[in-house]
């Protein structure tokens, strides 16, 4: 056999084993960015991965020829390469806040808490006749930008009559970031009363969706927030508290996750320095407050795109092929980190029922038909709140059930509003926790 053949035998034999090497020293890089928390921007996994890689290459050519020696250090420069992508920011590390809307004013406050929110308002609409009750608004996420489909939704409101506010929660959208720790459910809770006391204009009416919900159940149990508020709505929450988030119930009727077309634009996933960090951390190999990515540059990193089917899981399989764009690219704002942060801080606290059931605030609870919630976690306020005066079972909606869709934004306008004026509901008030076993079964 020519020696030129015999050469490219050899190769493509060991060219397995070298792909082997270097996808072991991938592996031992991605094991220590979990193990030291991505310390220094990933650096210290990648030069301890090199020195490995390095100490092994030597040690397996110690008897070959230098040619032979050197070949060995290939998979750990093909390695080194490859890893080293995951240590290089590709967008800035200064937080980017979206620019201000041009449909709404932008304000800044700062609360009592040390939070700097960003600030909307919407004053009722003429000829409307005006609600002398001040609305306030939380939003979903945890941690994330209210949308502009929210927005217009708030909009809304106001053309019947509701002077509305609504702040994006410490961290999301415009408003300042706080440092990791920092974020809390209290620390949300706190906020809330806080905006109230900056706001000054006596008692509130509170709406509260998704993770909003979840914040406004837990200002119910606090007699001291709830002191502050004059009724309160609980639009699909989440969990309220430990117990309530590890229930493994059921969800709503089928929601377009899985049937919708995969959501397009940029992916910050597509990119090996962002797919490691979020990857490892929605795995919770790597803390929110990791090394890594810093706060900010995980914010800036994010994109709509990356919510992927979570998105399409707040409609209902119905709407699979006409799902709305919630947000523009340049409005939209999500922190992962501090979101995953505030949802642990959930799962770790205490139950809140022994508090909730002394809540005397007038309350209302939203429920959409295609839910993506876990059915309990609406459920379980709804049976600890003695102060819930009615439930509204929305038909024909996933989680987001102001969407923009038909009438769905003028449904839950009526429902809202009735409720506010203290007129009779829209929709019959079911259903009342009697009813609970019966719901859960014929739910789902």
């Amino acid at each position: 056999m020519p020696t030129s053949a015999l050469r490219l035998v050899r190769f493509t034999g060991r060219l397995p084993l070298a792909l082997g090497a270097v996808a072991m020293l991938v592996v031992v890089f991605l094991a220590l960015i979990a193990l030291t928390d991505g310390a220094g921007s990933g650096l210290a996994a990648w030069l301890t991965t090199l020195g490995v890689g390095a100490v092994l290459a030597t040690w397996r050519g110690r008897h070959g020829t230098w040619p032979a020696r050197l070949v060995r250090f290939l998979p750990v420069a093909v390695a080194a390469a490859l890893t080293a992508s995951v240590c290089i920011p590709t967008v800035p590390t200064a937080r980017r806040y979206p620019p201000a809307p041009p449909f709404v004013t932008t304000q800044h406050w700062s609360l009592t808490t040390g939070s700097r929110v960003a600030v909307y308002h919407y004053p009722p609409a003429h000829p409307s006749p005006r609600h002398p009750v001040p609305l306030v608004y939380l939003n979903g996420g945890p941690v994330r930008g209210i949308s502009v489909l929210d927005h217009r939704f708030l909009q809304l409101l106001a053309h019947e009559g509701h002077d509305v506010y609504a702040y994006e929660q410490a961290g999301g959208g415009r408003s300042d970031l706080l440092p990791m720790r920092q974020y809390t459910i209290s620390r949300s809770v706190g906020d809330l009363a806080a905006f109230i006391d900056r706001l000054n204009k006596g008692k509130v009416d509170i709406l509260g969706f998704s993770s909003g919900g979840a914040v406004l159940t837990r200002a119910l149990g606090d007699p001291s927030v709830a002191a502050r508020l004059h009724r309160a709505i609980i639009a699909e929450p989440g969990p309220m508290d430990g117990p309530t988030a590890h229930i493994a119930g059921h969800k709503g009727r089928k929601s377009a996750r899985g049937l919708a077309p995969a959501p397009t634009g940029p992916r910050s996933t597509h990119t090996p320095r962002y797919a490691v960090a979020f990857g490892l951390m929605r795995l919770g190999l790597l803390t929110p407050d990791t090394g890594l990515i810093g706060q900010a540059e995980g914010d800036n990193a994010f994109t709509a795109a990356d919510l992927g089917s979570d998105t399409a899981s707040a409609y209902c399989a119905r709407d699979a092929r006409r799902i709305p764009a919630e947000d523009t690219a340049q409005n939209f704002s999500f922190s992962p980190a501090a979101s995953l942060r505030i949802q642990q801080t959930v799962k770790d606290s205490p139950s809140i029922a022994p508090q909730l059931r002394r809540s005397r605030t007038p309350a209302m609870l939203m429920i959409a038909e295609c839910s993506s919630q876990v059915r309990q976690w609406e459920t379980t306020v709804l049976a600890d709140d003695p102060a819930i005066q009615r439930t509204q079972y929305m038909p024909g909606v996933g989680h987001h059930m102001w969407n923009g869709l038909d009438d769905n934004n003028d449904r839950a306008v009526a429902v809202i509003t009735a409720f506010l004026q203290g007129k009779p509901g829209p929709l019959p008030n079911y259903p009342t926790p009697d009813e609970i076993p019966t719901f859960l079964r014929d739910h789902k």
